[in-house]
This record gives structure tokens, C-alpha cells and sequence, in this order.
């Protein structure tokens, strides 16, 4: 049990939870990270306290000074909140599309949120540039920029990888993974290629994204759009260049419905949505490879904080989704025949 003198201190340690159901329905092990143990109720938290102790350590920070991040909401609770731990002060810039229940957190956990238009990331309008721009103008902020600033990968390598490591006894067949920033991805796939070389890392990418693209093409291009916040990316960052990535594949919403309302009435968890893409893809990747895996994925965050979301029925309808999820015998149909829709491509950014 820990015994934390600030709230940044109780970060890490989250348990992890073998999935009945999904794991009796592939016959593997699926294992799910549960991270919305951590204060902040994220993954994110680690990025935040791994950023602020380096850029302290670093001296780019002194208590009293102001953190700016442009944030679709996790990253912007956990700095809020480790930003408090350390007598600092937070701005977060976020697109006004997010989901309501992020932006409560941020200004619960005393942080100052700034709402912009979501606007493409090439317009200096973005919630990207605005904050950099903020920093870059005021010498009392300093700008945490989480998808080039490479503590954000450090933190998955140095504490969220072992963890893993240790809880798992060093048995891991596959792990898998959403990227946004790309630090979690990153990371963690090179602290275990580091213990493991043939740990297969499978990378989650929703609709809207351009990383499946990428690694098949060299491109980035991305068809539709995806409920999930924060999740996927259009341009190479440093972060994403820590990962090692052996597989890929590309997920509709509709099996976000889907596997979030099976989990909650066969076992009680109740997923985000970038959780369930998660999930989505370690049952993919099991019925993929078949029997006997051991498979490793995250519960980004809390499931509440996509009720305004996933969980709502008018907002799905609105998307062109249904609200009522497929049989899960037929999801399962599907991803034990996805063939050539899962992209077998070795892809390492740092070679």
C-alpha cells in the first residue's frame, strides 16, 4: 500500500484485471490495465507527473509558475492535478467538442480551461499551437507540449512497462494499444521489446485516425471520424518514435457499442471509449492468433467520463450509430476472419 505525501505521489501501482468473459469467449487471457485507479482517473496522470519532475529536474520549472497543455481532457486533469502537488498553476486549451465530464475535472482539480473551435491541426487556431503560443508569449508558463516531449514516453518506460512486467512474471504474448500522443505506445513497447523481442505490440487506430495508413502506406490518411477523444494522430511526433509496433488494425465505433455494453452486464466494467477500442482490439487480436495468448491492454480512464458519449443513446444516433449492440457471437465472427484488415508490418521509429 502506498504512502504518498502529495497526490502526484499515489501515480502508478494500478492493478490488473484477467477479463472473464472476453477471456472465455477467445479461450486467451486477456488482461486489462486498470489505470482509472490512478488520482486523476487516467493513463494520463503518468505523462503529467513525468513531465513536470523532468522539466523541475530540468529547472524549465519553479513552483508558482503556470502549465500550458493543449488537451482533449485526460491530460489536462492530470496536470491539473500534479500541477497542484507542486504549488504550480494550469491552463488547459481544449477543443469545445469534448466530452463535459473532462472538462469539470480539469477545473475541479483547480485548473483554468481555455475552450477553442476544433479546427484543423495546420490552422494556428488549433488547440495545439494556441497553447504553445500562450507559453511562448508569457515567461511565467511553460508549456508541457505532450506529443514531442518525450518524458511523456519515459514515464510508460521507466514505471507503467514494469509494473506490467512484474505483474504479468515476465509472460506476455501480445500487447496492445491506442495511440494519441503516441507515449503509452511508445513506451511501453520499448521496455518490453527491450525484455522480450517477440512480444507481438498490436496498435489500436480508430476511424478518423491516419496511423493505420501510415504504417501500411507512409501516408497519413484517414476515412470518417470516431467518438473516442484523443485518440489517433496525423503527423510523425517524437513520442510515436519510441514505438516498436509488429501489428495494426483499424476499428469501427459501432464495436466500441458493442464490447462496452458486454463487458458491463457479463463483468461489471464499464469502459470509455477509448478503453473499449482497447479491448476491441486485444479480442481481435486473440481470435486472430488463436488459443493459448496472454494479452495485455489498458483501461485508459474512467468509464464515466464517456457518458455523454458512448452511453448515450441520442448522441449515438446522432453519429449514425446504433445504440444496440451487435450479438457478440457475430463481432466474434468478424475478427477471427479479419485476414488482411490487420496489418502485419514490423515498424520501429527509432531504426
Amino acid at each position: 500500500m502506498l504512502v504518498g505525501q502529495r497526490m502526484s505521489d499515489l501515480i502508478g501501482q494500478t492493478d490488473l484485471l484477467r477479463i472473464p468473459s472476453l477471456s472465455a469467449l477467445s479461450g486467451s487471457d486477456i488482461y486489462l490495465k486498470c489505470e482509472f485507479q490512478n488520482p486523476g482517473g487516467s493513463i494520463k496522470d503518468r505523462a503529467a507527473k513525468q513531465l513536470i519532475e523532468d522539466a523541475f529536474e530540468r529547472g524549465e520549472l519553479k513552483p508558482g509558475m503556470t502549465v500550458v497543455e493543449g488537451t482533449a481532457g485526460n491530460t489536462g486533469i492530470g496536470l491539473a492535478l500534479v500541477a497542484k502537488s507542486y504549488g504550480l498553476k494550469m491552463l488547459a486549451v481544449m477543443p469545445n467538442d469534448q466530452a463535459p465530464e473532462k472538462e469539470r475535472m480539469i477545473a475541479l482539480h483547480g485548473g483554468e480551461l481555455m475552450a477553442v473551435d476544433p479546427v484543423p491541426f495546420k490552422n494556428p487556431n488549433h488547440f495545439y499551437h494556441t497553447a504553445r503560443r500562450i507559453a511562448e508569449e508569457r515567461s511565467d508558463c511553460w508549456w508541457a507540449n505532450q506529443f514531442e516531449n518525450t518524458s511523456n514516453a519515459r514515464a510508460h518506460y521507466l514505471h507503467t512497462g514494469p509494473e506490467i512486467w512484474q505483474q504479468m512474471e515476465g509472460r506476455i504474448d501480445t500487447f496492445v494499444s491506442v495511440a494519441g500522443t503516441g507515449g503509452t505506445i511508445g513506451g511501453n513497447s520499448k521496455f518490453f521489446k527491450e525484455q522480450d523481442a517477440n512480444i507481438d505490440v498490436w496498435l489500436a487506430d480508430p476511424d478518423g485516425s491516419g496511423i493505420y495508413q501510415f504504417l501500411k502506406s507512409g501516408e497519413y490518411v484517414a476515412n470518417g471520424g470516431s467518438m473516442t477523444e484523443g485518440i489517433g494522430i496525423m503527423r510523425l511526433v517524437d513520442n510515436f518514435r519510441q514505438a516498436s509496433i509488429d501489428h495494426a488494425v483499424n476499428l469501427p465505433d459501432q464495436d466500441l457499442v458493442t464490447l462496452s455494453r458486454y463487458l458491463r452486464e457479463q463483468d461489471g466494467i464499464v469502459l470509455g471509449s477509448s478503453s473499449a477500442l482497447n479491448v476491441a482490439a486485444a479480442l481481435a487480436a486473440a481470435l486472430h492468433k488463436g488459443p493459448g495468448q496472454r494479452i495485455v491492454t489498458f483501461a485508459c480512464d474512467l468509464g464515466e467520463r464517456s457518458a455523454s458519449k458512448l452511453y448515450n443513446e441520442a448522441y449515438l444516433k446522432g453519429r449514425g450509430l446504433n445504440p444496440e449492440p451487435e450479438p457478440i457471437e457475430q463481432l466474434c465472427e468478424r475478427y477471427a476472419n479479419l485476414g488482411d484488415n490487420v496489418l502485419a508490418k514490423k515498424w520501429c521509429g527509432l531504426e
